[in-house]
């Protein structure tokens, strides 16, 4: 497929924004929400390459510590094609429901799965990855007096050990059954709109890590 000048940035290269559904419930609320982040990751001229973390069937970290040893996990499953996309990954976005005031399990799978790029920077002393934009769309029924902060808490943790400096926050109270946010327009252009802005930070992004 050839390219458009407005999909190539001025290293001639594609910008890759890896964008994370992190619900197990298929074409939730927040999964839509993502879908509108990636119409305007598309409409930036942007590559939004997106996964469904429930259709992965990530295995829980063991907290066997061999990445320490050897900067890899051990655990063979498709997470590895998750490391792959994040590793291209010129920005990153996760979509996640708010369960008990944090992420659902299965997202925090694919988070706990990250140690080796812990592992690498704070035990083996290799280089950190290159910075890049990226955060969090977030969608909750509300009603819990804890809040979500816990999973803004988690998800800033486990992007800051990938290089991702936290800019993209989008959290929406209310929304509970599957569809509900389609009634809420302003906040899917919203979405939108934040996708386009991430293709043109994480141009910038590129830019200065030349």
């Amino acid at each position: 497929m050839s390219l458009s000048a407005t999909e190539l940035d001025a290293t001639g290269a594609e910008v890759r924004v890896l964008c994370i559904a992190g619900s197990p419930r298929r074409g939730g609320n927040s999964e839509r929400l993502l879908d509108a982040f990636v119409r305007g990751v598309n409409n930036a001229g942007g590559l939004a390459e997106k996964i469904v973390v429930v259709d992965y069937r990530i295995a829980p970290c063991r907290g066997c510590n061999s990445c320490s040893d050897t900067g890899t996990c051990i655990v063979k499953d498709r997470m590895h094609e998750v490391y792959g996309l994040i590793d291209s990954a010129d920005a990153i976005v996760i979509s996640s429901p708010v369960y008990f005031a944090t992420v659902p399990a299965v997202l925090k799978a694919l988070y706990d799965r990250c140690q080796p790029y812990w592992a690498r920077i704070y035990v083996r002393g290799e280089a950190r990855p290159p910075k890049r934009p990226g955060g969090l769309l977030l969608v909750g029924g509300g009603g819990d007096p804890f809040g979500a902060s816990c999973a803004v808490t988690t998800t800033k943790s486990v992007l800051a050990v990938l290089g991702v400096q936290y800019e993209v926050e989008l959290e929406v109270e209310g929304p509970d059954a599957a569809g509900d946010i389609d009634d809420r327009a302003d906040v899917l252009k919203r979405a939108e709109d934040m996708g386009s802005e991430t293709v043109v930070k994480a141009r910038e992004y590129r830019s200065r890590e030349r």
